[in-house]
């Protein structure tokens, strides 16, 4: 392990190249490439799910050294058929199908190898990526570290953090029926953002995301809803996408990607995580850096699932992967 240092990241930068691929059951999926077109390819993994890439996410390469690519997985962000309409069938938007969609595009852009990068939830797909195709994978760098097992859904939505933010879980109970309060509130809230009456989905939408936010804040805010969640769309989107994963376990075995961690042997890696993020535990990173031989754990203190301390550490971790190629 180590301490964090700083290190910015680099200027904003605009796609060179960009387009919709068509992956099959219906859905086109958003893409762009950014950068060097010559240089060392690196794709992004976003998280949520259902979140969408974001223009701040080119900013942790340095755009003469990497051809980065960024995408928005099924449902979400420029891809469609959209999550935000709720004609928009979520049954073929499984974990196993981003998998699918991951390599097509690789195939599409012509890229044999390239660089992983993800947070949150796209650190869990991530992982689970390398581990599937572990020859495709030069480098991984993970932030907020996840596996997505069941533990770490029942931290989020079964009461685990509600301890810690009692104030705001009490509002999340609140946004379902009296009757659904007591139970599983991830599966309550999966059947009113898919509610037939508008209202309904968006105000379980609404209420899904202020509790989603509270518990990656910094401090939680009254309003929560600035930058891209201001958009009810992409809070009805948001929504309907993680419940539809969460509530299906994200289709893994529990313990699957710690479990086959071993097939990540010949891959480095830097894993950086907030020892204060509530969201995401730091066990899971602990966990992993213990059962993945070239993986290093950075933990930032005094950050939490997000922020410009983890941001620096994102920056020093890639710059380390274009000038050396991968060495640890």
């Amino acid at each position: 392990m180590q301490t964090a240092e700083e290190s910015p990241p680099y200027r904003e930068i605009e796609p060179y190249d960009h387009g919709m691929l068509d992956v099959g059951d219906g859905n086109r999926i958003y893409w762009e490439t950014c950068g060097d077109p010559e240089g060392k390819p690196a794709v992004v993994f976003h998280g949520g799910p259902g979140s969408g890439c974001s223009p701040g996410m080119r900013r942790a390469f340095d755009p003469d050294a990497y051809r980065i690519v960024l995408f928005d997985q099924r449902g979400s962000g420029r891809s469609t058929p959209h999550a935000a309409d709720p004609d928009t069938d979520l049954g073929t938007n499984t974990t196993w199908h981003l998998l699918r969609d991951i390599e097509l595009l690789r195939e599409h852009l012509g890229i044999d190898r390239w660089l992983v990068f993800g947070g949150s939830w796209g650190a869990t797909l991530a992982i689970l990526y390398a581990e599937q195709h572990p020859d495709r994978v030069s480098e991984l760098v993970l932030a907020a570290v996840t596996n997505t097992r069941r533990w770490e859904v029942d931290w989020m939505y079964r009461g685990g953090v509600a301890p810690l933010l009692p104030v705001q879980w009490e509002r999340f109970r609140a946004g379902v029926p009296e009757a659904d309060r007591d139970g599983d509130l991830l599966d309550a809230y999966r059947r009113l953002v898919n509610d037939p009456d508008a209202d309904v989905r968006r105000q379980a939408a609404d209420e899904w995301c202020r509790w989603e936010l509270s518990y990656i804040a910094d401090e939680p805010e009254e309003d929560p809803f600035i930058g891209r969640f201001a958009d009810p769309r992409y809070r009805l989107c948001f929504a309907r996408v993680v419940t539809h994963y969460f509530s299906h376990d994200a289709w893994l075995e529990d313990g699957q990607l710690l479990r086959d961690a071993a097939r990540l042997a010949d891959i480095p890696g830097v894993m950086i995580h907030g020892r204060l993020d509530l969201g995401s535990p730091l066990r899971t990173a602990w966990e992993m850096e213990r059962a993945w031989a070239r993986g290093e754990l950075v933990i930032v203190g005094g950050a939490g699932h997000s922020g410009s301390a983890m941001d620096r550490e994102l920056v020093r971790a890639t710059d380390r992967f274009a000038r050396d190629g991968g060495s640890l």
